[in-house]
């Protein structure tokens, strides 16, 4: 059987953690939106041979077990007692290590599609629970709806749907290392996010009220090695976009804008110093 899934990019409109849990990761307080810039997972099983294989159209990601779309077929054949061969067919089209959750997105799509077809009978929150065991964003990506994202990533509160946004979303040609970004966070010094506003905001659908909190509180600490990225924010401001901001450890950089054409304006506007830009909705 084959099952092809759609693996959005999820983006921060707040990043927040108040504190690091005794295991060193940090406890996370965010709001999670995804935006239509998908890859494309397709799985395919079959008895011989029985064997986990991942292949993609980038030359940058592992096809083993450091893939995330591997590690979600052998945790869920695992746990399941399935004999099974797993094929993954990954069409990317999300930036890699960019902080928008591509992996997670991919390693998600895997779970619906063997949840399918293995007629497994897991809800999404079952599914959730059992992919906080390959990465934090993951049982985000399993919902992909707006949402409330506590603790290790293992909590999520849907919100309800909101007006129809455009998102532009940039990556300029940089890499951000996520592991020594989070080992450098001194909580000390971090200017913590009014959350509950947001909520509030969002819940009472007030995407003007909530732009006034959206925020991502690991700018400052990623923006000290890579400060293009606080230009890429400010020209996005400066082009009259709602609000723009990091997403994740970066380095990409997105603006919500109320209108498509403003949007467009924006995309043109910054492709002549960051090549990697899309225009999408907000799903």
């Amino acid at each position: 059987m084959i099952v092809t899934e759609k693996a959005p990019a999820k983006l921060n409109l707040s990043l927040d953690t108040p504190m690091r849990y005794l295991d060193g990761l940090p406890k996370w307080d965010m709001v999670m939106v995804s935006a239509d810039l998908a890859d494309y997972v397709t799985v395919e099983t079959h008895r011989r041979p029985a064997t986990i294989k991942v292949y993609t159209n980038s030359g940058f990601l592992p096809n083993d077990q450091r893939n995330l779309a591997y590690q979600a077929a052998h945790i869920l054949r695992t746990r399941f007692h399935r004999k099974d061969g797993v094929t993954i067919n990954i069409k990317k089209q999300i930036p890699v290590a960019a902080g928008l959750g591509g992996g997670s997105s991919d390693a998600a799509a895997v779970l619906r599609a063997l949840n399918n077809i293995w007629r497994l009978g897991l809800s999404l929150d079952e599914l959730a629970k059992v992919a906080l065991a390959i990465d934090s964003d993951v049982p985000y990506c399993i919902y992909n709806k707006l949402a409330h994202v506590t603790g290790h990533g293992e909590k999520v509160e849907l919100l309800p749907a909101q007006p129809h946004y455009w998102a532009v979303i940039a990556k300029q040609q940089i890499s951000v290392s996520t592991p020594q970004i989070l080992r450098q966070i001194n909580y000390e010094q971090l200017v913590h996010l009014d959350n509950a506003k947001l909520i509030a905001s969002l819940k009472e659908q007030n995407w003007q009220e909530a732009v006034k909190y959206m925020g991502n509180v690991l700018e400052p600490l990623t923006m000290q090695y890579y400060p293009e990225i606080g230009r890429l924010k400010q020209k996005m401001i400066d082009l009259g976009a709602d609000v723009a901001q990091m997403s994740g450890t970066g380095p990409t950089v997105f603006a919500i804008c109320h209108t498509e054409s403003r949007a467009k304006r924006i995309q043109n506007s910054i492709r002549g110093f960051c090549r990697d830009v899309h225009v999408v909705t907000l799903l």
